[in-house]
């Protein structure tokens, strides 16, 4: 019924339309909505330190560092389980300040033919919450060497390795001094670890100068960086595939240098001693 009304109605829609009096739903324009802010960069509060300010020749903060001794034998370890040669000293020679805000952990071979070295550790000192441990490292080299910075878990060794969990922030084979590595070892994945990652420098050594390694680690998750960069990340659930996840809790640390045993081999040259490894700092931190 009324065609020509119909019709008329339909012109003054379209004309409305075309004069601006209206929006077609095509035409319609969904605002962006903002982007989301950018989340605020992780800042850090340094909770322990160890500087390794003193005059040469002085033994590490007894306050701060405590020591295993002798070739493991005397704790049921002999070669400390690795099969390595070194006898762990709290002697100067062997460990100490240098002076110029450094520890020095140095191995040397005596004309007795025995190695000696050092291992010192925060037991009984300090247990570094999860968070974050760092340490500014030069490296020795040389075939047979094996310098570590590394983590084991607070309740060592009241839990046995390696259900207390151990976190390796940086091991060097001596033989390779342009190759670092970290890893996680924890029961069901220990000894040869499927969580284990190298980091190569495309040039120098580890040994021409210091670098920074370091760890954080939480309840789900653990990262290692070298120089501020990530190189390795380990996650709970990926953990959860061999064994339990034994991370989130409280490590103490461990500073040392290995001569021989199954990483690098025994040294075949006595050119190599003494071999020192220099720490500029240690620091430990939690999120602020």
């Amino acid at each position: 019924m009324f065609p020509r009304r119909a019709a008329f109605l339909f012109s003054l829609a379209t004309l409305a339309l075309s004069c601006g009096g209206g929006t077609s739903p095509s035409a319609v324009t969904t605002p962006t909505p903002p982007a989301p802010p950018t989340p605020p960069a992780t800042t850090w509060t340094i909770v322990w330190a160890d500087e390794f300010d003193g005059v040469a020749g002085a033994s590490p903060d007894s306050l701060k560092w405590s020591y295993d001794t002798g070739d493991g034998c005397q704790v049921g370890l002999c070669g400390w389980g690795n099969n390595e040669r070194e006898f762990y000293t709290t002697a100067p020679d062997n460990v100490a300040l240098n002076g110029a805000g450094q520890l020095a952990i140095t191995a040397r071979r005596l004309a007795t033919g025995r190695y000696t070295s050092a291992k010192i550790k925060t037991k009984g000192k300090m247990l570094a919450r999860p968070g974050r441990v760092e340490a500014r490292i030069k490296l020795p080299s040389g075939q047979g060497l094996w310098p570590a910075f590394w983590m084991l878990g607070g309740n060592h060794p009241e839990t046995p390795w390696p259900q207390c969990g151990e976190l390796d922030i940086m091991e060097n084979r001596g033989s390779d001094p342009r190759t670092t590595s970290s890893a996680v070892h924890g029961p069901g994945y220990s000894g040869k670890t499927p969580f284990a990652h190298p980091f190569w420098l495309s040039s120098a050594t580890f040994a021409d100068d210091f670098h920074v390694f370091a760890v954080e680690w939480d309840a789900d998750q653990v990262r290692f960086f070298i120089d501020g960069a990530l190189h390795f990340a380990v996650n709970r659930t990926d953990v959860q595939r061999y064994g339990a996840w034994v991370f989130d809790q409280p490590f103490y640390v461990i500073l040392n240098v290995a001569i021989g045993g199954t990483f690098d081999g025994d040294p075949q040259s006595d050119a190599i001693f003494p071999a020192t490894m220099l720490i500029d700092y240690v620091r430990m931190s939690v999120r602020q």
